[in-house]
């Protein structure tokens, strides 16, 4: 299977990024290999906590076109992601060798998403096996992060913010009108310790790396509350997770300044719980939800622990 990997490299623009001589750089540099890092224009930026990179095995690459889960699969040529666009001048003859200090003028949000999918794996093998899409980050249930490209491409995750955002997609079934419903009974279960998140017969393999993790909501019942003006019910998400994503948050922060620690406010200080107009999105710096992006989406959902991620 035939993979496009960025090696990590110094801060500056000489780094060459041509396919032809990735076999050169791959005999001079190697492969990025296990840490605590994150990479964010070519530069390792560590975080303190676990991350897969697209380069390690195991990893999960959206340079890669084609599909990742059927090696038999001829490639089908289509790129999972682009080069960011309406840059100032000086950097659009060079979108695609952005390095972090360009990268720290450009790119001033983080959005959150839940997945739907419930693992990483899952979620990777649909935006890059089915729609063709991508995220920056992923990150599972036991709080390991993969990283799936490096910060400097436009990721197709969140419309009109991709083109001044990275995101990250956190392992999750997603919110719900009702209750305990059946869709949320296929992925929750009770035992003698309260819920636990389960997983569906049909997800033959998770792709969790911690042997035996068990899932549990940071918060042992259910949450609900509004998000666009309708109500819904949601588990909140694990403590490994929201552990993990702080760190993730603290290192964005410090290697693109412009990613605030903080999220849209309405007059009385709580954060907003509706999408923001197009012109309010674009002139926000900081964490945003996807249904800040787009009216149509409810992620990451009335559970999601801001003030606590935001801390």
């Amino acid at each position: 299977m035939t993979d496009l990997r960025t090696p990590p490299r110094s801060r500056s623009r000489s780094a060459l990024r041509a396919p032809s001589l990735l076999p050169l750089l791959f005999a001079l540099f190697g492969c990025a290999s296990a840490g605590d890092y994150i990479l964010v224009g070519g530069e390792r930026v560590p975080i303190g906590t676990r991350v897969v990179t697209w380069a390690e095995a195991g990893g999960y690459s959206a340079y890669l076109r084609g599909k990742h889960f059927d090696a038999d699969a001829p490639h089908d040529g289509k790129p999972r992601y682009g080069t960011r666009r309406n840059l100032p001048e000086d950097l659009a003859a060079r979108a695609d060798r952005l390095d972090r200090d360009d990268l720290a003028r450009v790119v001033h949000q983080f959005v959150v998403h839940y997945d739907v999918c419930g693992t990483s794996r899952q979620c990777f093998k649909v935006l890059q096996d089915v729609r063709t899409l991508s995220v920056h980050f992923l990150l599972d249930v036991d709080g390991t992060i993969y990283q799936t490209l490096d910060a400097r491409e436009r990721a197709w995750h969140a419309t009109i913010a991709n083109d001044f955002a990275v995101g990250v997609e956190i392992a999750h079934p997603g919110a719900w009108p009702q209750p305990l419903n059946a869709d949320m009974r296929r992925w929750y279960e009770q035992d003698e310790h309260g819920w636990r998140m389960k997983f569906p017969a049909w997800m033959e393999e998770t792709g969790v790396r911690t042997p035996g993790f068990v899932p549990r909501p940071d918060r042992p019942e259910i949450v609900s509350g509004e998000v666009q003006g309708r109500t819904y019910h949601q588990f909140d998400f694990t403590p490994e997770q929201y552990e993990a994503l702080a760190r993730l948050l603290a290192g964005l922060n410090e290697a693109l300044p412009r990613i605030r620690l903080d999220a849209p406010r309405d007059a009385a200080g709580a954060v907003v719980d509706r999408a923001l107009q197009p012109d309010e999105l674009r002139a926000f710096d900081g964490v945003v939800g996807h249904y800040h992006v787009q009216t149509n989406k409810q992620d990451p959902g009335p559970a999601f622990q801001w003030e606590r991620v935001l801390r």
